[in-house]
């Protein structure tokens, strides 16, 4: 049986912490950020962790699971 390929997509999005837990970057702020408060924008500037509900997901995407 061949290997399993991860998603390059989730490959370049996600990464694990030391925890197991899955970082992500927030939407929305790569561009048109004229329109965009300045609040908004900086509260989109965190890294956040992936949701619990989509963590299996994710973690098939990346193989892990």
């Amino acid at each position: 049986m061949p290997k399993m390929k991860t998603n390059s997509g989730a490959k370049k999005r996600f990464t694990l912490t030391g925890t197991g837990k899955i970082k992500r970057k927030h939407a929305f702020k790569s561009h048109i950020l004229t329109k965009k408060t300045t609040k908004q924008k900086r509260n989109l500037t965190h890294i956040t962790l992936v949701h619990k509900s989509d963590e299996n997901n994710v973690k098939a995407m990346l193989r892990l699971k």
